[in-house]
Parts: C-alpha cells; structure tokens; sequence
C-alpha cells in the first residue's frame, strides 16, 4: 500500500504572534489561547490535549487525555493509576502534553513533571462524573487484555446491580494527576512555514521567554 500525501498543503495565515503581546507567565497566555479558542467554536473540545509519556520498553507513547483544570500550578487529567501511562509515570515522571487547535492554526506543547494531586481533589471530581462514568472506572483495569467487550459489558451491568442506591466512593487505584511545567512552547501558524515560536522555560523558579526559529 502507497498514498502520496505531498499535495497537501496549507498556508497558515490567520493570526501572528509577537514578543509585544507575551505575558510575563505563561499560565496567563495558556488562559487567553484557551478562552479564545473556546469563544471560536471550532473545536469541539478544546480541552483534548496529547500526553506522551516513555514506558519501561524505552518507547515513548502517547494519547489523548482530557484536561480536567488548569490552575498556575499547572495541568490537571484524570486516569487510571495502573494504566499503561500510570505505569510508566511512576517510573518516570517527565511527560510531554500538547494542544492543537487547528481553527485557530495554533498548537501548543508543554514539558514537564507529572505529579499525583491530592485524594480529596480526586475523590471531588470523582463525585462531579456521572454515574455511568464513575460505574466505568470501576469496571475496566485500564490496559488490561480483556477476551471481548462483552466482558466490560457484564462488569457493568453487575456493578450497577451492586451499586444500587449505594454511593460509589472513588476506587484508590483512579485519580488525578498535574503536569507542572518546566517548559512551554506557543506556536502560531504564519505564512511561508515561517510560524512564530515563543518559549518560556523555567529557570531558578523564573521564566525565560525565547523566540524558535520556524
């Protein structure tokens, strides 16, 4: 099987990004992107970011998580802590996140470490998701190698079964995590792959902001 896929091409022309508009933090300019690719509408949930983390094989993987709370301290997502990514968090911590929002032809990637919240944070928002999805949580040992869905399914039904009319606490295996940052990058497509690139990375607790050449 072969597809060329040299004819696809776009000119990014939408928006510029200069050292005259960079906050001192980059926690504030994370806000004002999100807020405006919120108010957008282009994407449907702009909160969907790309966790890569390197597993015990040396590999690095990553996939789609969804953020939970964004606060000066950093990033917060929610998962399985014996997931594959939990896994390889516990052995080490580094992870990578980024953003793409391509309505706004802007992406943003984020270094840094992954760190466990705390289990009052994780048993509030646990309490916030619907029943069906705090009944999921229980239900899959994320990762796991399973026969078939009907095995998910059949989990389910008989948890539901159990946990009629009974709380469903927060198992101790699930929760939360914040990637506090040590670096971040905000791109912004400009015209002729000439985009804008500003970094800020930490350095003695300061951020020092650059510009990447495209």
């Amino acid at each position: 099987m072969q597809k060329d896929l040299s004819n696809y091409r776009k000119s990014y022309e939408k928006k510029e990004f200069l050292e005259t508009v960079v906050s001192k933090l980059p926690m504030e300019l994370f806000e004002q992107w999100f807020t405006e690719v919120e108010v957008s509408g282009g994407v449907e949930e702009a909160n969907a970011m790309t966790v890569a983390t390197v597993g015990s094989d040396g590999f690095p993987k990553s996939r789609i998580v969804l953020l939970k709370q964004y606060t000066d301290q950093g990033f917060i997502f929610y998962t399985n802590y014996n997931s594959e990514k939990g896994k390889a968090i516990a052995e080490n911590s580094k992870v990578c996140a980024s953003f793409f929002w391509p309505n706004l032809e802007r992406q943003i990637i984020i270094k840094g470490e992954a760190k466990k919240i705390t289990k009052e944070l994780s048993d509030t928002y646990f309490k916030s998701r619907p029943e069906g999805s705090r009944l999921g949580a229980l239900a899959s040992n994320q990762s796991s190698i399973i026969t078939s869905r009907a095995v998910l399914e059949t989990k389910l039904k008989e948890l539901k079964e159990a946990y009629k009319n009974k709380e469903i606490k927060r198992p101790e295996h699930w929760g939360g995590y914040i990637i506090k940052p040590v670096s971040i990058e905000f791109w912004q497509g400009r015209p002729n792959r000439l985009h804008d690139r500003i970094r800020y990375t930490l350095e003695d607790n300061n951020w020092k902001i650059e510009r990447l050449a495209p």
